[in-house]
C-alpha cells in the first residue's frame, strides 16, 4: 500500500521471511518496472531468516483516475545449495522449466491519500462485493473501538469500586479488632473487680 502525495516518492517495506530449513533465493518482479524502484530486488535468505524489501513508486505529477492501479508485485523464492551467492544465481534460477519447485505470491498495489479528516482513504479497482466487504471490515473495526472504549469504562469502575470495597473492609476489620480488644478488656475488669481479695 503507497500513500501517494504529488510530486514526491512514496514507499513501501515489505519483509520476506524464511520459514525453513533450506537455503532460499527469492526475485521481485513487477508489472510496471519503470514505476517502481526495488531493493534489493533479488536475495539469498539463509534458514529461518528474514529480509525487509524496500519499494519506492516513483513521484507522481498528477493522480491517477480514481486513485485506482493495475500495477501487481511477483515474488518469486526457490530452494538454493548451501554456499549460493547473490551474484552467482543462474539466469534461468526463476524459470518454471519443470526441474525445481517455485512458489509465488502475487501482490495487488493499492495507493491510499491523506483524507479530509486526518485518516486515510484506500483506493482500488473495487467490485460491488469488495465495496461492501471493505464497509463491513470498516463497520467491525468501529465496534471493535466501541466495546474497547466501554470494557475499559468497566475496568476503571470495577477499579474503583475495589478501591471503595477495600477501603470498607479495613474500617471493618480495625471496628472489629478493637471492639475485642474492649470486650477482652472489659471482660478483665470484670473479673478482677468480682474476684473475692485475698486479705
Amino acid at each position: 500500500m503507497f500513500s501517494v502525495e504529488l510530486d514526491k516518492p512514496s514507499f513501501c517495506n515489505l519483509q520476506v521471511t524464511n520459514n525453513t530449513e533450506h537455503h532460499v533465493a527469492f526475485k521481485v518482479k513487477t508489472t510496471s518496472p519503470k514505476k517502481y524502484f526495488v531493493r534489493p530486488n533479488t536475495g539469498i535468505l539463509l534458514p529461518h531468516d528474514s529480509c525487509v524489501i524496500r519499494v519506492t513508486l516513483q513521484p507522481k505529477r498528477e493522480y491517477p483516475p480514481n486513485m485506482q492501479c493495475k500495477d501487481k508485485f511477483l515474488l518469486q523464492s526457490t530452494i538454493v545449495p548451501r554456499n549460493t551467492n547473490t551474484d552467482d544465481l543462474p539466469a534461468d534460477t526463476f524459470n518454471k522449466d519443470g526441474t525445481k519447485e517455485i512458489q509465488e505470491c502475487k501482490l495487488k498495489v493499492i495507493y491510499e491519500t491523506n483524507s479530509d479528516d486526518g485518516g486515510f482513504n484506500s483506493f482500488t479497482s473495487q467490485s460491488p462485493d469488495s465495496t461492501t466487504a471493505i464497509q463491513h471490515l470498516k463497520d467491525e473495526r468501529d465496534t471493535a473501538v466501541r466495546q474497547t472504549v466501554q470494557l475499559q469504562q468497566e475496568l476503571d469502575f470495577l477499579k474503583r469500586q475495589r478501591k471503595r470495597s477495600n477501603g470498607s473492609s479495613f474500617s471493618f476489620v480495625f471496628a472489629s479488632l478493637v471492639g475485642l480488644i474492649g470486650i477482652t478488656v472489659g471482660f478483665l475488669l470484670n473479673l478482677s473487680l468480682a474476684s473475692p481479695s485475698t486479705a
